[in-house]
């Protein structure tokens, strides 16, 4: 087993070289300063070490995050320098990180795996994690993309009575964020293989987790609004990275009852249009659980490739 030093992260000395980590584990760009963005309003929930050797080369880290909101959850993200496996960096690694979860009080710790990694899938399940789901990534050339095939299908629904807006136009209100956690919520249950875990447990933690999260944007929130009624009926949120010229599509979701009129689409050109035309986006990324057949069919129309994606484990800490 290798001989390593431990010690906690040093944000500017750390943060680049973990943004191409995190990069790599999430398979959507990451920058030291969107990390150090997340770590500020996190920290508070985050237990941490960086693994080093004898000549302060960084080897592998893991942080353990509390789930904010539910307490029995925690997740950990642990990464080993590809050229430094096999030597125990790992395991000596993944035992603190579960220690630090327990310390949380969590009964439910989470890892994602890269999907291109079987190694550390088969790493992960020899400390008892188990797959919970597979989510497959897709990205997306927007400079290449021709889009003016979906105007007449958003003339079409424009017609049928449906509005197209954004939540900063709607002024990005109490009662307009209470109608996109209903939507958001209830389309992310009815994904495949969803349980309740994989929603949100009321509207103020949906608000915090997202409505009031640094990579929320409100003109990038896109919402379908039933004029006759003012029903949240369809949304597709993006984030975008303007440094990088990338952007992430969050979530696209339609209401059960007005599915199948091509609102998943035309949502989601909006929200693609405004990360190209007014945010200056070349690239974006995505992810679906892999049975989400809908949603994945729509990607690929548009023009979304495949790429790497993340197995979900989970191990009961007792």
């Amino acid at each position: 087993m290798k001989n390593i030093t431990l010690r906690h992260l040093d944000p500017r000395q750390d943060f680049p070289l973990l943004a191409e980590w995190f990069t790599t584990l999430e398979g959507a760009s990451n920058t030291a300063e969107s990390l150090n963005e997340y770590y500020e309003k996190t920290s508070g929930r985050i237990l941490e070490q960086v693994a080093e050797d004898q000549a302060g080369q960084v080897l592998g880290f893991y942080w353990a995050i509390r789930d904010e909101h539910s307490p029995e959850k925690a997740y950990l993200n642990l990464f080993v320098d590809p050229n430094q496996r096999k030597q125990g960096v790992g395991s000596q690694l993944m035992r603190l990180g579960i220690a630090d979860a327990r310390s949380f009080g969590a009964t439910i710790l989470q890892v994602p795996v890269m999907d291109t990694d079987p190694a550390f899938k088969r790493f992960a399940e020899g400390f008892g994690f188990t797959q919970k789901r597979h989510s497959i990534g897709m990205h997306f050339d927007l400079a290449q993309w021709d889009d003016s095939g979906y105007d007449a299908l958003i003339r079409r629904l424009e017609g049928e009575g449906f509005e197209f807006t954004s939540m900063q136009a709607l002024g990005n209100t109490e009662g307009a964020q209470r109608q996109l956690y209903q939507l958001n919520n209830s389309a992310t249950l009815d994904t495949p293989n969803a349980t309740q875990d994989d929603g949100w447990p009321n509207f103020e933690a949906f608000q915090s987790s997202v409505c009031q999260q640094p990579w929320y944007n409100q003109a990038g929130q896109k919402v379908v609004i039933k004029r006759a009624s003012g029903q949240f009926v369809g949304m597709s949120a993006i984030s975008t990275d303007e440094s990088a010229h990338t952007a992430y599509n969050l979530f696209t979701g339609v209401a059960r009852a007005f599915r199948g009129r091509g609102l998943a689409t035309a949502v989601k050109v909006t929200a693609l249009r405004f990360a190209r035309d007014e945010m200056q986006i070349t690239e974006v990324f995505t992810h679906h659980n892999d049975e989400n057949d809908p949603m994945i069919a729509i990607d690929r129309k548009l023009g979304y490739v495949q790429s790497p994606g993340t197995i979900f484990m989970v191990k009961e800490l007792t």
